[in-house]
């Protein structure tokens, strides 16, 4: 991956500056992840911010991302495990 996985808020923002990809949209997902698992957070916490209804995402596409985001994070779970 060209990306690192962002992990502080200004990661995230630098981010912003450069061309969508799906390399890009990974990061951000996997970095999003992370962060939420730091903050002690649960994957239900996050589904529920991802699936809140918002101007940028329809409702299909928030479901869509809100199962990204759990195989995201059932992925990374196992990866720790093999650790």
């Amino acid at each position: 991956m060209n990306y690192p996985i962002p992990n502080k808020p200004q990661e995230f923002v630098a981010l912003r500056e450069q061309a969508v990809s799906e390399e890009l949209v990974a990061a951000v997902i996997v970095g999003v992840v992370m962060v939420t698992r730091q903050q002690g957070r649960s994957l239900e916490d996050l589904k529920a911010e991802v699936l809140a209804d918002d101007q940028l995402l329809d409702k299909s596409k928030r479901r869509w991302l809100s199962e990204v985001v759990s195989d995201a994070w059932q992925r990374l779970e196992t990866q720790k495990a093999d650790f």
